[in-house]
């Protein structure tokens, strides 16, 4: 009896022991990698929300552990070609000084194990919360400016009608507000892209926890564009007038950062009337579907 209980748990040992030494081989290989990154997210306000990424994706792992407990392990071969595709690209990136290359590897290397030690229905399993670790990688900086920029001239834009709209003169330079007396300029932190990306990590939660349909999920997902879009306008347009009617110190310091803030209280009700609206069409649709 004691000999079968000891032969018993040697696979419980040995696959303890097989992720342990692969936690200290992935510690060993981004050893640079990862307190870079999370460096980056203490420093830059716009990746702030790294921190919260990872202790998700962890909860929506062990939300499948049933799932995952249920599906026996069938490890495919394929899972190397990914992992040996994941080191090229962290080589590339290693060699290249392209950070996006090294950390974004991480995410293909672990798709790699998972696909090599368990097989495809593990995987599929946890794609969701492998692709949701995207959101605490930097984008590279081509990309960001490719969005930051847009975001700035249409910040501006909206911000110039609705100043327009108050009766208060105004002329705009690209993305520099001139007003009677002042300049204000739309820099890139103000821009919107970190509340667009916070409210869309955000959003995705929002229709993970709520939702069970593929469709309001995304549809919360795409609301969170035009809400933060929006909010960040009204934002421009309230500290240009801020500016104007009360001084110019009301576009700088505590109060630039506090209407920030406020701004993106105001995008995440948004969202959740969104959200809310969403659900209420399609409860109402249901409802009309069993009467009919």
């Amino acid at each position: 009896m004691r000999a079968r209980a000891l032969s018993d748990l040697r696979p419980g040992v040995a696959a303890v022991v097989a992720a342990t030494l692969l936690v200290i081989a992935l510690g060993w290989l981004y050893a640079d990698v990862i307190p870079a990154l999370v460096r980056q997210w203490s420093a830059d306000p716009d990746y702030s929300h790294g921190f919260f990424v990872v202790p998700l994706a962890a909860f929506f792992v062990w939300e499948r552990r049933d799932a995952l407990a249920r599906v026996p392990l069938r490890p495919h071969v394929a899972g190397l070609v990914v992992l040996a595709a994941s080191l090229i690209v962290f080589i590339a990136g290693r060699y290249g000084s392209e950070l996006f290359l090294t950390r974004v590897s991480m995410i293909g290397v672990l798709a790699g194990l998972i696909l090599f030690l368990a097989g495809w229905a593990h995987l599929r399993i946890l794609a969701f919360p492998l692709a949701f670790l995207l959101f605490m990688i930097p984008l590279p900086a081509i990309v960001f400016n490719q969005i930051a920029f847009p975001l700035q001239l249409l910040a501006s834009r909206l911000g110039e009608m609705t100043i327009s709209a108050s009766g208060v003169p105004v002329l705009r330079e690209g993305n520099v507000l001139l007003l009677p007396g002042r300049t204000l300029e739309v820099a890139e932190a103000c821009s919107g892209i970190r509340s667009l990306f916070s409210l869309l990590m955000l959003a995705i939660v929002l229709g993970y926890f709520s939702e069970r349909r593929i469709g309001p999920r995304v549809a919360t997902a795409i609301a969170a564009i035009p809400i933060a879009v929006i909010a960040n306008a009204i934002r421009v347009a309230g500290t240009g007038l801020a500016s104007y009617w009360i001084s110019p110190a009301a576009a700088e310091g505590f109060f630039h950062s506090f209407s920030g803030w406020l701004m993106f209280v105001v995008a995440l009700v948004g969202l959740l009337a969104v959200h809310r609206a969403i659900e209420f069409a399609r409860t109402r649709a249901l409802r009309v579907a069993r009467t009919a």
